[in-house]
């Protein structure tokens, strides 16, 4: 008797840790709420047959001429400038296989993206392009437990005068915004990431895949891949937590029909989705 109700005890005690490990921020809904029904452009409005590549600055004008939110990556350069880039290395945009965060910010201005006459832009030239015109969806890369490029990155977005939010993989970025900028809105990013597993290991993917992370950064909502959002703990948090979630990537109109409704807010690309 006394071993099955220690057992029934770990076995609660087990289910209270995990919905705790899994719960989200509640105090800042409000301010989440200017952020949902929203269509984000995927790395802005870009179009490669056009000569417009991704995370470019034409790519960001077309969002901001066309009413969209923007959805973008930034990340650190060897002389600590913040640039907009989604790939850790450069080989798929510029042709070299080296880490963004090995060049300075002038050697980065030697390469091209995808042999057009666009550069791989400062984040700040980028908030200066926007000016508040629509709202940003920042993706903060880390690729190390380091979170000093949380500090440049917000630098940076303190002086700039319009809306935005922070997402990132890593929960560190989110914890360094809980701590420092409470304020900021932030939202955690996820999908299947033991199929396969991610350059992060099995152990930190399954974790931030089940969203058991959430406990470090406590994200006001989930971006999440709409492909593999059969995921426990995902529908928990829009059950009984509540968690506003935004859908990535959708790619066509037939996706953004079906999965468009499920979620509050849609990043999308190679295609532009009815408002």
């Amino acid at each position: 008797m006394k071993l099955l109700l220690f057992l029934l005890l770990l076995l609660f005690s087990v289910f209270l840790l995990y919905f705790y490990c899994i719960m989200p921020r509640f105090t800042r809904k409000t301010q989440t709420k200017a952020f949902m029904h929203q269509l984000f452009a995927h790395r802005g409005l870009f179009n490669p047959k056009e000569g417009i590549p991704e995370n470019s600055m034409a790519a960001f004008l077309k969002a901001v001429e066309a009413g969209y939110g923007i959805e973008l990556d930034v990340q650190v350069t060897r002389d600590n400038q913040i640039v907009v880039f989604h790939d850790y290395t450069l080989g798929r945009m510029c042709g070299i296989d080296l880490p963004v965060e090995s060049k300075t910010y002038e050697e980065l201005q030697q390469l091209s993206l995808q042999n057009t006459g666009e550069k791989i832009p400062l984040f700040s030239d980028v908030l200066d392009l926007v000016k508040g015109r629509v709202p940003l969806l920042v993706e903060i890369k880390l690729h190390s437990f380091h979170t000093y490029p949380c500090v440049l990155v917000d630098k940076l977005l303190q002086r700039y005068q319009g809306s935005y939010c922070i997402e990132s993989f890593n929960s560190l970025a989110l914890f360094w915004f809980r701590r420092h900028r409470p304020e900021v809105v932030r939202g955690q990013l996820s999908s299947n990431l033991t199929n396969p597993v991610s350059e992060s290991g099995l152990i930190l993917s399954f974790l931030v895949k089940h969203l058991l992370t959430n406990c470090i950064g406590r994200p006001d909502f989930i971006a999440y891949c709409y492909k593999d959002c059969r995921n426990l703990s995902f529908h928990l948090n829009r059950w009984i937590y509540k968690t506003p979630a935004f859908a990535w990537t959708l790619r066509s109109p037939e996706t953004f029909e079906k999965y468009g409704k499920r979620f509050d807010s849609v990043i999308f690309d190679s295609f532009i989705p009815q408002r």
